[in-house]
């Protein structure tokens, strides 16, 4: 399989689509300052990717598809790791579900859907803007529950 050889357009393809991917994501995350910035992102959807190739590598009578389905176990848990319940407010919730969105992103590429990972990676980056900017002018009804308790309650 060409995916393997440096010398191969693919590979270099399936690189710079998972480095552009990660870091279209990674960018946003970053200049927010949130735990998970470019190189993070980078390197989680560059996994992805890599992890994909060497599924289809595994020869014949494997099932690559056990490969997709522990990356996304080990995703899962990744993202976990990255969630923090402090004072009874839970954060780090959409940090973890951008950990796993960009290992859908790499599998997308690991897959050959280049077009489709560029497409999702602006989806993703365009959620987080509007919901940020949704989250400040609508900071009344964002502000209750679990983004913001109310001044003098406590949350369950």
């Amino acid at each position: 399989m060409p995916y393997f050889d440096p010398f191969s357009a693919t590979f270099w393809s399936s690189i710079g689509i998972a480095a552009l991917c990660g870091g279209i994501v990674g960018l946003e995350r970053q200049l927010r300052g949130k735990p998970a910035g470019i190189r993070t992102s980078i390197l989680i959807c560059l996994g992805t990717t890599i992890f994909i190739h060497l599924g289809a590598l595994a020869g014949p009578g494997a099932d690559p598809s056990r490969v997709l389905g522990q990356v996304i176990t080990g995703i899962g848990f990744l993202g976990a790791g990255v969630i923090i319940s402090r004072e009874g407010t839970i954060t780090g919730v959409t940090t973890a579900s951008v950990v796993w969105v960009l290992a859908a992103i790499g599998a997308t590429i690991g897959l050959g859907h280049y077009s489709g990972a560029i497409a999702l990676s602006l989806v993703t980056v365009i959620v987080l803007w509007v919901m940020d900017y949704l989250e400040e002018r609508v900071s009344a009804t964002f502000g209750r529950g679990a983004h913001k308790p109310s001044e003098g309650k406590t949350p369950e």
